[in-house]
Protein backbone atom coordinates (compact mmCIF):
# COMPACT_ATOMS: atom_id res chain seq x y z
CA UNK A 1 0.00 0.00 0.00
CA UNK A 2 1.32 3.31 -1.02
CA UNK A 3 2.23 5.96 1.72
CA UNK A 4 -0.11 8.35 -0.26
CA UNK A 5 -3.24 5.68 0.36
CA UNK A 6 -2.35 5.17 3.80
CA UNK A 7 -2.86 9.31 4.01
CA UNK A 8 -6.11 8.77 2.57
CA UNK A 9 -7.35 6.21 4.03
CA UNK A 10 -5.91 7.70 7.75
CA UNK A 11 -8.12 10.98 6.65
CA UNK A 12 -11.37 9.21 5.86
CA UNK A 13 -10.96 7.36 8.67
CA UNK A 14 -10.81 10.78 10.59
CA UNK A 15 -13.60 12.33 8.66
CA UNK A 16 -15.59 9.76 9.32
CA UNK A 17 -14.82 9.48 13.28
CA UNK A 18 -15.89 13.21 12.61
CA UNK A 19 -18.85 12.78 11.29
CA UNK A 20 -20.21 10.15 13.54
CA UNK A 21 -19.22 12.37 16.17
CA UNK A 22 -21.08 14.93 14.88
CA UNK A 23 -24.09 12.80 14.12
CA UNK A 24 -24.03 11.82 17.87
CA UNK A 25 -24.22 14.95 19.68
CA UNK A 26 -26.87 15.81 17.42
CA UNK A 27 -28.95 12.87 19.54
CA UNK A 28 -26.62 12.32 22.53
CA UNK A 29 -25.51 15.66 24.47
CA UNK A 30 -23.39 13.81 27.19
CA UNK A 31 -21.11 15.83 29.94
CA UNK A 32 -19.58 14.52 32.88
CA UNK A 33 -19.12 18.11 34.46
CA UNK A 34 -22.56 18.01 36.32
CA UNK A 35 -23.48 18.45 40.08
CA UNK A 36 -26.44 17.90 42.59
CA UNK A 37 -27.61 21.53 43.30
CA UNK A 38 -30.37 22.49 46.23
CA UNK A 39 -31.15 26.24 47.93
CA UNK A 40 -29.62 26.78 51.38
CA UNK A 41 -32.18 28.43 53.29
CA UNK A 42 -30.51 30.63 55.82
CA UNK A 43 -32.57 31.30 59.18
CA UNK A 44 -31.43 34.38 60.85
CA UNK A 45 -33.77 35.17 63.91
CA UNK A 46 -34.95 38.89 63.79
CA UNK A 47 -34.27 39.71 67.01
CA UNK A 48 -31.08 40.00 69.39
CA UNK A 49 -31.19 37.61 72.04
CA UNK A 50 -29.63 34.66 74.12
CA UNK A 51 -30.74 31.33 72.84
CA UNK A 52 -32.06 29.28 75.75
CA UNK A 53 -33.32 26.26 74.17
CA UNK A 54 -31.97 24.10 70.53
CA UNK A 55 -35.08 21.93 69.46
CA UNK A 56 -32.67 20.15 66.59
CA UNK A 57 -29.24 18.55 66.25
CA UNK A 58 -27.38 18.67 62.83
CA UNK A 59 -28.46 16.63 59.71
CA UNK A 60 -31.83 16.13 60.86
CA UNK A 61 -35.06 16.37 58.72
CA UNK A 62 -37.37 19.49 59.47
CA UNK A 63 -40.98 20.13 58.00
CA UNK A 64 -42.01 23.59 57.48
CA UNK A 65 -43.42 25.38 60.76
CA UNK A 66 -40.83 22.93 63.15
CA UNK A 67 -39.25 24.61 66.00
CA UNK A 68 -35.44 25.26 65.61
CA UNK A 69 -34.34 27.37 68.91
CA UNK A 70 -35.60 29.31 70.96
CA UNK A 71 -34.52 32.71 72.26
CA UNK A 72 -34.80 34.38 76.05
CA UNK A 73 -38.41 35.83 75.96
CA UNK A 74 -38.65 37.54 79.13
CA UNK A 75 -36.82 40.30 78.32
CA UNK A 76 -39.65 40.70 75.34
CA UNK A 77 -42.52 39.96 77.44
CA UNK A 78 -41.66 42.52 79.88
CA UNK A 79 -41.67 45.05 76.90
CA UNK A 80 -45.64 43.32 76.09
CA UNK A 81 -46.67 44.28 79.55
CA UNK A 82 -44.88 47.57 79.60
CA UNK A 83 -46.64 48.12 76.12
CA UNK A 84 -50.15 46.89 77.27
CA UNK A 85 -50.19 48.78 80.67
CA UNK A 86 -49.49 52.50 78.61
CA UNK A 87 -51.96 51.62 76.18
CA UNK A 88 -54.58 50.79 78.91
CA UNK A 89 -53.60 54.34 80.77
CA UNK A 90 -53.85 56.35 77.56
CA UNK A 91 -57.02 54.64 76.91
CA UNK A 92 -58.23 55.86 80.47
CA UNK A 93 -56.35 59.36 79.87
CA UNK A 94 -58.75 59.69 76.63
CA UNK A 95 -62.01 58.45 78.87
CA UNK A 96 -61.03 61.18 81.28
CA UNK A 97 -60.84 63.79 78.36
CA UNK A 98 -63.98 63.03 77.53
CA UNK A 99 -65.77 63.53 80.65
CA UNK A 100 -63.65 66.91 80.86
CA UNK A 101 -64.83 68.04 77.18
CA UNK A 102 -68.52 67.35 77.92
CA UNK A 103 -68.43 68.87 81.51
CA UNK A 104 -66.46 72.29 79.09
CA UNK A 105 -69.26 71.88 76.71
CA UNK A 106 -71.84 71.75 79.57
CA UNK A 107 -70.28 75.42 81.33
CA UNK A 108 -70.09 76.63 77.72
CA UNK A 109 -73.71 75.98 77.25
CA UNK A 110 -74.57 77.63 80.51
CA UNK A 111 -72.13 80.48 80.07
CA UNK A 112 -73.94 81.04 76.49
CA UNK A 113 -77.04 81.06 77.96
CA UNK A 114 -76.19 83.65 80.88
CA UNK A 115 -74.42 86.07 78.41
CA UNK A 116 -77.57 85.92 76.16
CA UNK A 117 -79.32 86.96 79.20
CA UNK A 118 -76.88 89.78 80.18
CA UNK A 119 -77.38 90.78 76.41
CA UNK A 120 -81.11 91.31 76.48
CA UNK A 121 -81.43 92.64 79.97
CA UNK A 122 -78.30 95.29 78.50
CA UNK A 123 -80.61 95.79 75.46
CA UNK A 124 -83.76 96.50 78.09
CA UNK A 125 -81.77 98.89 79.97
CA UNK A 126 -80.69 100.96 77.36
CA UNK A 127 -84.06 101.51 76.19
CA UNK A 128 -85.10 102.07 79.11
CA UNK A 129 -82.32 104.48 80.21
CA UNK A 130 -83.34 106.48 76.63
CA UNK A 131 -86.76 107.23 77.72
CA UNK A 132 -85.79 108.19 81.56
CA UNK A 133 -87.29 105.15 82.98
CA UNK A 134 -84.62 104.05 84.78
CA UNK A 135 -81.71 105.29 86.24
CA UNK A 136 -77.87 105.33 84.84
CA UNK A 137 -76.73 103.43 87.63
CA UNK A 138 -78.69 100.50 86.51
CA UNK A 139 -77.70 100.73 82.93
CA UNK A 140 -74.36 100.18 84.30
CA UNK A 141 -74.91 97.60 86.28
CA UNK A 142 -76.04 95.65 83.25
CA UNK A 143 -73.62 96.85 81.17
CA UNK A 144 -70.98 95.36 83.61
CA UNK A 145 -73.29 91.95 83.93
CA UNK A 146 -73.07 91.46 80.07
CA UNK A 147 -68.86 92.15 80.25
CA UNK A 148 -68.80 89.68 82.73
CA UNK A 149 -71.24 87.45 80.84
CA UNK A 150 -69.28 87.59 77.81
CA UNK A 151 -65.85 87.11 79.43
CA UNK A 152 -67.18 83.94 81.31
CA UNK A 153 -68.94 82.42 78.04
CA UNK A 154 -65.08 83.03 76.09
CA UNK A 155 -63.58 81.45 78.98
CA UNK A 156 -65.64 78.42 78.33
CA UNK A 157 -64.71 78.52 74.81
CA UNK A 158 -60.94 78.03 75.78
CA UNK A 159 -61.64 75.30 78.37
CA UNK A 160 -63.89 73.39 75.53
CA UNK A 161 -60.91 74.14 72.91
CA UNK A 162 -57.92 73.02 75.72
CA UNK A 163 -60.13 69.59 76.33
CA UNK A 164 -59.97 69.17 73.10
CA UNK A 165 -56.33 69.80 71.99
CA UNK A 166 -55.88 67.55 74.73
CA UNK A 167 -57.79 64.93 74.18
CA UNK A 168 -56.11 64.49 70.65
CA UNK A 169 -53.13 64.50 72.14
CA UNK A 170 -54.06 61.68 74.53
CA UNK A 171 -55.23 59.85 70.75
CA UNK A 172 -51.99 60.34 69.30
CA UNK A 173 -50.14 59.09 72.72
CA UNK A 174 -52.39 55.78 72.91
CA UNK A 175 -51.81 55.13 68.83
CA UNK A 176 -47.68 55.16 69.88
CA UNK A 177 -48.92 52.92 72.96
CA UNK A 178 -50.54 50.87 70.64
CA UNK A 179 -48.17 50.37 67.65
CA UNK A 180 -45.15 50.17 70.42
CA UNK A 181 -47.33 47.15 71.64
CA UNK A 182 -47.84 45.19 68.55
CA UNK A 183 -44.21 45.80 67.67
CA UNK A 184 -43.43 43.93 70.87
CA UNK A 185 -45.46 41.17 70.63
CA UNK A 186 -44.19 40.70 67.21
CA UNK A 187 -40.75 40.69 69.14
CA UNK A 188 -42.05 38.26 71.02
CA UNK A 189 -43.40 35.91 68.63
CA UNK A 190 -40.19 36.03 66.99
CA UNK A 191 -38.26 34.41 70.29
CA UNK A 192 -39.42 31.18 68.42
CA UNK A 193 -37.11 30.35 65.37
CA UNK A 194 -39.05 27.85 63.00
CA UNK A 195 -38.05 26.30 59.79
CA UNK A 196 -39.04 28.18 56.86
CA UNK A 197 -38.98 25.36 54.69
CA UNK A 198 -39.17 21.45 55.20
CA UNK A 199 -35.50 20.02 54.58
CA UNK A 200 -32.25 19.35 56.59
CA UNK A 201 -30.36 20.93 58.84
CA UNK A 202 -27.23 21.85 58.09
CA UNK A 203 -23.42 22.30 59.44
CA UNK A 204 -25.47 22.89 62.81
CA UNK A 205 -23.29 24.65 65.54
CA UNK A 206 -25.76 26.72 67.25
CA UNK A 207 -25.73 25.84 70.73
CA UNK A 208 -27.47 27.19 74.36
CA UNK A 209 -25.83 30.28 75.71
CA UNK A 210 -25.43 31.96 72.47
CA UNK A 211 -26.70 35.20 71.39
CA UNK A 212 -28.28 35.70 68.54
CA UNK A 213 -27.70 38.40 66.17
CA UNK A 214 -30.85 40.22 64.26
CA UNK A 215 -30.87 39.34 60.60
CA UNK A 216 -27.16 37.42 61.18
CA UNK A 217 -28.20 33.74 59.74
CA UNK A 218 -27.80 31.12 62.82
CA UNK A 219 -29.01 27.66 61.13
CA UNK A 220 -28.71 26.52 57.66
CA UNK A 221 -31.50 23.99 55.71
CA UNK A 222 -31.03 22.34 52.56
CA UNK A 223 -34.08 22.53 51.03
CA UNK A 224 -35.76 19.22 50.57
CA UNK A 225 -38.36 21.14 47.69
CA UNK A 226 -35.57 22.54 45.24
CA UNK A 227 -33.51 19.73 44.27
CA UNK A 228 -31.60 20.00 40.71
CA UNK A 229 -29.00 19.34 38.55
CA UNK A 230 -26.88 21.91 37.04
CA UNK A 231 -24.80 20.23 34.14
CA UNK A 232 -22.34 22.76 32.40
CA UNK A 233 -22.46 22.19 28.52
CA UNK A 234 -20.13 23.23 25.78
CA UNK A 235 -21.31 25.84 24.11
CA UNK A 236 -22.00 24.08 20.69
CA UNK A 237 -24.07 21.66 22.32
CA UNK A 238 -26.57 23.99 24.06
CA UNK A 239 -27.94 25.38 20.73
CA UNK A 240 -30.03 22.13 20.55
CA UNK A 241 -31.36 22.36 23.89
CA UNK A 242 -34.79 23.57 24.93
CA UNK A 243 -37.07 23.57 27.80
CA UNK A 244 -38.10 20.12 28.45
CA UNK A 245 -35.90 18.62 26.21
CA UNK A 246 -35.07 14.58 27.82
CA UNK A 247 -32.39 13.98 30.13
CA UNK A 248 -30.71 10.90 31.90
CA UNK A 249 -28.37 11.66 34.53
CA UNK A 250 -25.87 9.06 36.91
CA UNK A 251 -25.27 10.19 39.99
CA UNK A 252 -22.13 9.26 41.74
CA UNK A 253 -23.82 8.92 45.18
CA UNK A 254 -26.29 6.36 43.83
CA UNK A 255 -24.08 4.70 40.56
CA UNK A 256 -25.48 1.98 38.09
CA UNK A 257 -28.57 4.37 38.02
CA UNK A 258 -30.14 6.13 35.32
CA UNK A 259 -33.01 9.11 36.02
CA UNK A 260 -35.03 10.70 33.78
CA UNK A 261 -35.28 14.15 34.19
CA UNK A 262 -36.30 17.50 31.97
CA UNK A 263 -34.34 20.73 31.30
CA UNK A 264 -35.95 23.13 32.62
CA UNK A 265 -33.45 26.04 32.28
CA UNK A 266 -30.82 26.85 29.99
CA UNK A 267 -28.45 30.13 31.26
CA UNK A 268 -28.33 32.88 28.58
CA UNK A 269 -24.85 33.97 30.10
CA UNK A 270 -21.74 33.34 31.77
CA UNK A 271 -18.81 35.61 33.10
CA UNK A 272 -15.77 35.15 31.33
CA UNK A 273 -13.95 36.66 34.80
CA UNK A 274 -13.44 34.54 37.26
CA UNK A 275 -13.71 37.16 39.85
CA UNK A 276 -16.86 36.41 41.78
CA UNK A 277 -20.38 37.81 40.07
CA UNK A 278 -23.58 37.22 42.00
CA UNK A 279 -25.11 37.89 39.16
CA UNK A 280 -23.23 35.91 36.28
CA UNK A 281 -21.91 32.57 37.48
CA UNK A 282 -18.31 31.78 35.87
CA UNK A 283 -17.54 28.27 34.33
CA UNK A 284 -13.64 27.74 34.35
CA UNK A 285 -12.62 27.33 30.91
CA UNK A 286 -9.62 24.72 31.57
CA UNK A 287 -9.34 20.68 33.22
CA UNK A 288 -5.71 20.17 34.25
CA UNK A 289 -4.59 22.64 31.62
CA UNK A 290 -6.29 21.95 29.01
CA UNK A 291 -8.40 24.73 27.52
CA UNK A 292 -12.25 24.17 26.85
CA UNK A 293 -14.91 25.74 24.71
CA UNK A 294 -17.05 28.00 26.97
CA UNK A 295 -19.31 26.01 29.30
CA UNK A 296 -23.09 26.87 30.22
CA UNK A 297 -24.90 25.77 33.11
CA UNK A 298 -27.99 24.13 32.01
CA UNK A 299 -30.74 22.81 34.86
CA UNK A 300 -32.40 19.75 35.27
CA UNK A 301 -34.90 18.72 37.63
CA UNK A 302 -35.36 14.84 37.65
CA UNK A 303 -38.95 13.28 36.91
CA UNK A 304 -40.60 10.68 38.92
CA UNK A 305 -37.85 10.06 41.20
CA UNK A 306 -37.78 6.91 43.23
CA UNK A 307 -39.59 8.15 47.13
CA UNK A 308 -36.20 6.40 48.93
CA UNK A 309 -33.38 8.57 46.71
CA UNK A 310 -31.43 10.87 48.76
CA UNK A 311 -29.83 13.78 46.75
CA UNK A 312 -26.52 15.08 48.47
CA UNK A 313 -26.24 19.27 47.23
CA UNK A 314 -22.59 19.45 46.14
CA UNK A 315 -22.35 15.70 44.71
CA UNK A 316 -21.34 15.17 41.32
CA UNK A 317 -23.36 13.30 38.07
CA UNK A 318 -23.09 12.50 34.39
CA UNK A 319 -25.63 13.95 32.16
CA UNK A 320 -27.15 13.07 28.99
CA UNK A 321 -29.39 15.20 27.14
CA UNK A 322 -31.65 14.33 23.98
CA UNK A 323 -31.76 17.66 22.44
Amino acid sequence: MTRGRRVGIAAAIVLAVFAAYEIMTSFLAYTGDAYVESDLVSVAPQVTGRIIDVHVTDNQDVVRGDLLATIDPVPFQLMVDQGRAESAEARAQIASDQHRIASAQDALVAASSAANYARETQTRMMTLATSQDVALAELDQANDALRRANAARDVAKEAVALAQSTVSMHEAAETRATAALAMAEWQLARTKLVAPTSGTVTSLTLRIGDTAQANVPLIGIVDANAWRIVANYKESYIRGFAIGSTGWISLDSSPWHLHRARVVGIARGISRDPVPNRLLNYVAPTTDWIRLQRRFPVTLKLVDAPPNLKLYMGADARVVVLP
